[in-house]
């Protein structure tokens, strides 16, 4: 029955736009497919599974065009290919900053940045310190996972010593964290986002800024009221984490130079490929003058020469690398995978592009806009269905780099034809899809951080004040109509 409706769509539909609801089958397929992802590998769906499922529904898409709507192969193909090249500066981006990240761990940057930011904690502004302090952390990281994971554990046996429940610790570790991580250049979601929406990097994150700063500040004041009704008087013990780090690296304020010098070329607007390039070089540098005896140890040399600086430094941008605190979680945020780390997430990048590509190709992706098209017309409802969307797809999909990828894909073109910035997608998508991903148990960060932590997911969901609050600023923000331009009003405004 199925085929002969299909058979009788295809008749003379060489030149017609597939219908909404046919161009609905590949993404229904994806999300089975994730659906049993998710289930089968859990937090290692982005290990390959992910990526094969929309290769999978890449291919459903290709069938459905050629063989029903006659769509001619070749055009399928310059489709992908536009797409890969798309997102090729990306890949590189994310190159460069697996090599950023190595670099910056093994150089004493983020140990260093971590010793002086323990030094901010105090009893009455415990939930205060611990966002600010996991939003330094994973600006500098660009890893909310890397900053729970590590500092985040440690700061929830802190709160417990304080008194403070599990739910409300928890709270603010994922508030800050991914705060840090929607704003750094180092994250493989910001990349992700803005490479999806056809948005230069550092535009996209100073967009972001608008909604992201007032979320955060929102939440820093509910964890700073709460800190101090809450009236703890014990000791906050970070002698323990300040020790490890400082018994493995040389910590010094010079060291805070590079992140100084990196942000001064951010805020000089320099082409995120050659800030990342140099402040990777910059720390590597820094790395041969403060941690000898690490890059030494990395290339294989007992003591520092030519041969074991050249391996440690090449290792330590490209390779995986592992130094001993004496700290199992420390151990894990100073271990990082450089350039190798990051090829999953170009897998999933390119397999988003094949699979964009072919809806693209075929008019599905056409389709669907046109009929989103006819139902929302004023520039609240456009980012409200954003927002909404990247909130449904981390429900269904259970994974917030497919949420991104889905949202981007499906409103990329409705936003042109609106004639909407694509930054004000990208932050659409970011203030969605990232951030509730860990809001919700099924999915892979939900249930990543509720492991880690050792806090159910419905426990600390109501302490996250950043990610609640994010989705809603997005909205109210695109009401108010505050540096929301259309490309014929004032689009020379740019931040």
């Amino acid at each position: 029955m199925i085929i002969r409706i299909f058979v009788s769509m295809s008749v003379n539909n060489t030149n017609k736009m597939p219908a909404w609801w046919v161009s609905l089958i590949p993404f229904l397929l994806l999300i089975a497919l994730l659906v049993c992802v998710i289930r089968l590998f859990g937090s290692d769906a982005l290990s390959g599974a992910s990526q094969v499922s929309l290769l999978i529904a890449s291919a459903c898409c290709i069938a459905i065009a050629m063989v029903f709507y006659k769509v001619p192969w070749e055009t399928l193909e310059t489709s992908i290919a536009g797409n890969v090249k798309s997102v090729g500066s990306a890949v590189f981006v994310l190159l460069l900053i697996g090599a950023v990240s190595g670099s910056w761990m093994v150089s004493g940057v983020v140990p260093s940045l971590i010793c002086y930011g323990l030094k901010v904690l105090s009893p009455g502004i415990f939930l205060l310190a611990v966002a600010i302090v996991c939003a330094l952390v994973s600006i500098l990281t660009g890893s909310s996972w890397t900053t729970i994971a590590t500092i985040g554990v440690a700061f929830i046996g802190i709160g417990a010593a304080l008194d403070f429940s599990p739910g409300w610790t928890a709270g603010a570790v994922i508030s800050g964290a991914y705060f840090g991580d929607k704003i750094s250049p180092l994250s493989d979601t910001t990349v992700l986002a803005s490479s999806s929406s056809g948005t230069p990097l550092f535009q996209h994150i100073r967009y972001m800024l608008i909604t992201t700063v007032p979320s955060f500040v929102l939440a820093c004041v509910v964890f700073a009221v709460y800190s101090i009704l809450h009236g703890g008087q014990a000791e906050v013990h970070t002698e323990e984490f300040s020790t490890a780090l400082r018994s493995a690296f040389n910590i010094s304020p010079w060291l805070l130079a590079v992140p100084l010098l990196t942000g001064i070329l951010i805020a000089r607007k320099t082409p995120a490929l050659i800030t990342l390039f140099l402040s990777a070089l910059m720390a590597g540098i820094a790395a041969l003058f403060f941690q000898p005896q690490i890059v030494a140890g990395i290339g294989g040399g007992e003591s520092l020469d030519f041969a074991s600086a050249f391996r440690g430094l090449a290792i330590m941008w490209y390779g995986s690398t592992d130094i001993s605190t004496g700290s199992e979680s420390l151990d894990a945020l100073i271990g990082t995978g450089g350039m190798t780390g990051m090829l999953n997430t170009i897998f999933l990048i390119f397999s988003a592009a094949c699979f964009g590509g072919v809806l693209k190709g075929s008019g599905m992706i056409q389709s669907l806009t046109l009929e989103l098209t006819r139902r929302i017309s004023s520039r609240t409802a456009v980012v409200g269905s954003t927002v909404t969307t990247g909130v449904f797809a981390n429900m269904v999909t259970g994974d917030q780099y497919l949420s991104i990828i889905l949202v981007c894909q499906l409103y990329r073109q409705l936003f042109k034809d609106k004639g909407y910035e694509s930054r004000l997608l990208s932050r659409s998508a970011e203030d969605s899809a990232t951030v509730t991903s860990v809001l919700i148990p099924w999915n892979s960060c939900g249930m990543t951080q509720a492991t880690v932590l050792k806090v159910p997911t419905p426990d600390y969901l109501p302490y996250c004040f950043f990610n609640l609050i994010s989705p809603l600023m997005s909205v109210l923000v695109a009401a108010i109509g505050y540096k929301i331009f259309r490309h014929n009003e004032q689009e020379s405004q740019q931040i």
